[in-house]
Parts: structure tokens; sequence; C-alpha cells
């Protein structure tokens, strides 16, 4: 089991399936500017479009960028989906501080949850809300003082590398979900959330769900 007060869940990839829909957008941007396809998609993993953006063009180029991704990617909304076991989990989180702390901005994590089914938390970090995104532990410190609680006694749910290096550099516990967290330092890692449970003193992880413990 690990141990927690309350939890901070990364959005994309933990609580839903937006990966059709996010790889339609960049890949659009991307050749539409003549950029390698697989370098982009490389990058997106965890991190706010405008610092995956910027990666790739020059600081003046970023707003207009960010603002055409952000609508291709909520005019494909629909198809988003909730990660299998989330459904199952966050009606156990009543009275318990919990947190959704995402790279995406408000607009686009908002709607994810509600095409997916997910209840918006009362307290949402989005990318507009930081200065400095994943891997910066600023969102998940920013997400910790928000539910009033140190980091030690939190849980942080992510699926990417920056999102876990995030995570642990605020001072969490990290599970990690899916099969690339395997490649981080994750406290411990999930196929995804099926059959988690919360019990009141933290998360109870099932054994067939375990890829690292």
């Amino acid at each position: 089991m690990l141990s927690a007060r309350g939890l901070l869940f990364d959005n994309d990839g933990v609580l839903v399936d937006s990966e059709a829909g996010v790889v339609r957008a960049w890949t659009r941007w991307a050749v539409d500017n003549d950029l390698d396809l697989v370098e982009v998609l490389l990058a997106v993993p965890g991190r706010r479009a405008a610092d995956t953006v910027a990666l790739f063009m020059g600081a003046a180029a970023v707003p207009a960028a960010v603002a055409d991704i952000t609508r291709h990617e909520l005019a494909d909304v629909a198809g988003t989906t909730a990660v299998p076991g989330v459904l199952e989990l966050v009606p156990q989180l009543g009275g318990v501080p919990w947190a959704v702390v995402t790279s995406g901005v408000r607009e686009l994590a908002s709607a994810r949850l509600a095409a997916a089914g997910v209840p918006l938390p009362a307290v949402l970090v989005t990318a507009e809300d930081v200065t400095a995104g994943k891997p910066d532990p600023q969102p998940y410190l920013t997400g910790a003082a928000r539910l009033r609680l140190p980091p030690a006694d939190l849980v942080v749910l992510e699926d990417s590398p920056s999102g876990v290096a995030a995570g642990l550099a605020a001072g969490c516990a990290v599970l990690g979900v899916g099969e690339l967290a395997l490649e981080t330092a994750a406290t411990a890692v999930v196929r995804d959330l099926t059959g988690v449970r919360w019990t009141g003193e933290g998360l109870l992880l099932p054994a067939a769900a375990l890829l690292r413990s």
C-alpha cells in the first residue's frame, strides 16, 4: 500500500485516455511546420504545449502555435475515455483531498474530464497556473499547497517520465501508471488503475495490476 492523506492525479494517461486526439493534433502541427514527427511526438508527454512548441520554434511563435494545437485538441475531445479503473476509484474519494495537476490548459483539461465521465475536482492545477511546467516540481507543489497538505503526505499518479520527475522533486511518493513509467524512478508502477482502492490511509494496489512494486 502507498500511504497518503491525499492524491494528486495527472490527467492525460492517468485519468483519461486522450492519446488518439493528442497524436492527431500534434501530427497536424508537425506536418504543417515541416518538423520531424517522431521527435515532436516524443517531446509531447507530460509537458505543457508551450514548452513543447518552444523546443522546436522561436518564442514569438509559441502563442499562436499553442492556440492552434489547443483548437484541434478541443475539436477532437469527444473520443476521450476514462482510463480503466478510474470510474471505480474516484467515487471512493469522497472527503479525501485530491486534485488534478495537468500540463494541459484549463479548458482542454475540463473538456476531457467531462467527455470521459470523470467528475471535475475542487482543485484543478493547469498550465495557466504555473510559470514552470513538469519536470519542474512547481505544478505538484502548487497542488499540494491548494490541498493544504505537505507533499510528503500525498501520492502523485503519473504516466510520463517528466511528470514522475516532477512529483518526486516535489517530495511526493509517485505511483507510475502504464509501461512508460517503468523507465522512471516511480515508487511503484501499475498497468492502469483497475482494482486500485482507497483504504482511508492510502492506495491499495492489487497484485494483478502491479508492474513494479
